[in-house]
């Protein structure tokens, strides 16, 4: 049986930890232990591209997480214009690598217009659900 938990959060930087600390629990809920670290990782990254390129002011973005058949998904969605790219990673570069470390950790990564905005999944492989 597949369980879900979300939550919105307003464009401010706090909400970056806030959504890693509500991905944690979810977790703990859920009795997932394995690549927890990875996870709430990805939340952060995913999280924090909300914040800086994705929502309009005076907006917020949702964080969802759904465990389903041994398979961990975040998802962030928010209401702004454009989409997420990948860059190659740049060791010397102070920013610019989070979707690719997203990309590196998960099992599965893809972005998905939203009509108004997108959404950004990541799935994880895992021994529970």
């Amino acid at each position: 049986m597949a369980v879900f938990r979300q939550q919105r959060f307003p464009r401010a930087r706090a909400s970056v930890r806030a959504a890693r600390q509500f991905a944690g629990d979810a977790l703990a809920a859920w009795g997932v232990s394995e690549r927890r670290d990875d996870i709430r990782f990805c939340v952060s990254e995913l999280a924090a591209n909300a914040v800086l390129h994705g929502v309009p002011e005076g907006r917020e973005f949702c964080v969802r997480l759904s465990l389903d058949e041994g398979v961990l998904w975040i998802e962030v969605r928010d209401s702004g214009p454009g989409r997420p790219v990948v860059r190659h990673a740049d060791l010397n570069a102070q920013r610019g690598r989070g979707l690719w470390l997203v990309t590196a950790l998960a099992d599965e990564f893809e972005v998905r217009d939203e009509g108004v905005g997108k959404s950004a999944r990541a799935g994880f492989k895992t021994a529970s659900g």
